[in-house]
C-alpha cells in the first residue's frame, strides 16, 4: 500500500500554486452511540480527543497544500482505522460468529483534478464483507481510481480484496483486527463469559480499558472540502456488535450512510437570488453518517439531506437536523457530519454522544464527544 498517500498525487493538480486557502475544511466522526459521561474518565476522554486531533491533522496536512478532498478524507479515516479506540479497522467489532467483517465507502461530488480521466458519473465505490484489508478506506480509494479493474460501484469480500492486493493494498491476517476490549464486548453481548480469548491471544493483566462506546453500532468517517470546491465523503466501519454473519450495513449503501453530489441551481429567479446573496451557482454537499445503520438504510438518510437542499432550498444545517430527527422518530440512534461547498458544516446527533471534530485553514483542531459538548 502506498505510504501516507505519498503516491496519491502522482499527477499534478490542475490549478495554479496561487490558490486561495480560505475555503477548505475537514470534519470527522468516530462513531455515535450510548457512551455516557458518568461511566467515562477524564483520561479516557483525553485519549479519544487526542486520536480525533491526530486524524484531523492528517487530513489538514493534505488540504493546506492544495491537496484533494478525497486524499484528505482518506488520510483522516486511515488514522482512525489504525486506532483500536474506534469501530473500524484495528478496533472493529465482532459479528455473532466472532469474526470481523469490515465495510467502507468513498464518494466525491466531482472527480479529483489529479485524475481527469475519471468520469463524473463514476461517483464512488462501496465495499463490504472485507476480512483481510488493513485499511478499507484506502482500498475504496484505489478501486475508485481504477475503473478498468473495478467498473462496478459496489463489491464485496475476497474478490474486492484480490483486486486491491494487485493494486498494492496491504493485506493482513484476520487476527490483525482482534482487540481484547471488543472481544469481551462480543462475548458479553451473547451472554457468554468474557473469556476464553481466541487461540493465540493471551488476556491482558489487568483487563483492557473499557471503550466509551459499549456495544457500538457506529462508524468512522470524514468529509472534506478542498480549495477547488470538491467534496469527498469517506466512511469505514466494523458494523454493529454481534451482527449476523454477512450482514450489510449503511456504510456501503450509497444514499443511506454516505453521499456526495453537486448540482446546478435551476431557474433564473433562483440563480439571480443566489447571485445577490453571493452564493455559488453550483451547489455541492458531502455526508457521512454514524449510528444504527439499519435505520439509515430504511430512511435513505444521507441523500435525503441533498434532496432537501436541492428541492426545498433548505440550508445544510436545517436539512441535516431534519434527517437526524427523522431517524429518532422511527427508533434510530445516530448522527451525521456534512459539509457544503460554501464551507458550512453540520454535525447533528440524536443520541448521548458522537466523537466528532473539525479543522479549518487556521489549523486548529476542535473536538467533542458528548451531545452537550462544545467543540474545543
Amino acid at each position: 500500500m502506498p505510504s501516507d498517500l505519498a503516491q496519491s498525487q502522482e499527477k499534478k493538480p490542475l490549478i495554479p500554486r496561487t490558490f486561495s486557502k480560505s475555503d477548505y475544511v475537514l470534519v470527522i466522526h468516530g462513531g455515535a452511540g450510548t457512551m455516557s459521561r458518568e461511566s467515562s474518565t477524564p483520561v479516557r476522554q483525553a485519549q479519544y480527543k487526542a486520536a480525533l486531533r491526530k486524524a484531523l491533522h492528517a487530513g489538514y496536512d493534505v488540504l493546506k497544500d492544495g491537496g484533494e478532498a478525497m486524499d484528505a478524507a482518506v488520510a483522516a479515516v486511515m488514522v482512525m482505522e489504525d486506532c483500536p479506540l474506534f469501530n473500524s479497522g484495528k478496533g472493529a467489532v465482532f459479528n455473532a460468529a466472532g469474526q470481523n467483517e469490515l465495510e467502507t465507502s468513498i464518494m466525491l461530488s466531482k472527480p479529483p483534478s489529479t485524475h481527469p480521466e475519471i468520469k463524473p458519473e463514476r461517483r464512488g465505490v462501496s465495499l463490504t464483507l472485507l476480512t483481510r484489508t488493513r485499511n478499507p478506506s484506502h482500498l475504496a480509494r484505489s478501486l475508485y481510481l481504477s475503473p478498468s479493474a473495478t467498473p462496478h460501484p459496489f463489491l464485496s469480500g475476497s474478490a474486492a480484496e484480490a483486486i486491491g492486493e494487485e493494486l498494492g493494498e496491504k493485506i493482513v491476517d484476520p487476527s490483525y483486527f482482534f482487540t481484547e476490549a471488543r472481544w469481551r464486548e462480543h462475548r458479553r453481548g451473547l451472554g457468554l463469559p468474557e473469556t476464553p480469548l481466541p487461540p493465540g491471544h493471551i488476556p491482558s493483566s489487568p483487563s483492557p480499558d473499557v471503550n466509551l462506546d459499549q456495544m457500538p453500532t457506529g462508524t468512522v468517517g470524514a468529509v472534506a472540502l478542498d480549495v477547488r470546491g470538491g467534496i469527498a465523503a469517506v466512511t469505514s466501519t466494523g458494523g454493529r456488535t454481534n451482527k449476523l454473519v454477512g450482514r450489510v450495513g449503511d456504510t456501503p449503501h450509497m444514499g443511506s450512510g454516505f453521499w456526495a453530489e453537486e448540482w446546478e441551481e435551476n431557474g433564473w429567479v433562483r440563480r439571480t437570488w443566489n447571485k445577490v446573496r453571493g452564493r455559488k451557482a453550483t451547489q455541492a454537499v458531502g455526508i457521512s453518517g454514524t449510528g444504527d445503520g439499519d435505520y439509515f438504510i430504511r430512511r435513505n438518510t444521507a441523500s435525503t439531506i441533498a434532496r432537501r437542499m436541492q428541492y426545498l432550498h433548505e440550508p445544510l444545517s436545517k436539512a441535516a437536523k431534519y434527517v437526524v430527527k427523522d431517524l429518532r422518530s422511527v427508533g434510530g440512534d445516530g448522527g451525521v457530519i456534512a459539509v457544503d461547498n460554501e464551507g458550512n458544516v453540520a454535525m447533528p446527533l440524536n443520541c448521548p454522544g458522537m466523537y466528532r471534530g473539525i479543522i479549518r485553514p487556521d489549523g486548529v483542531p476542535k473536538t467533542a464527544i458528548f451531545d452537550d459538548d462544545e467543540l474545543s
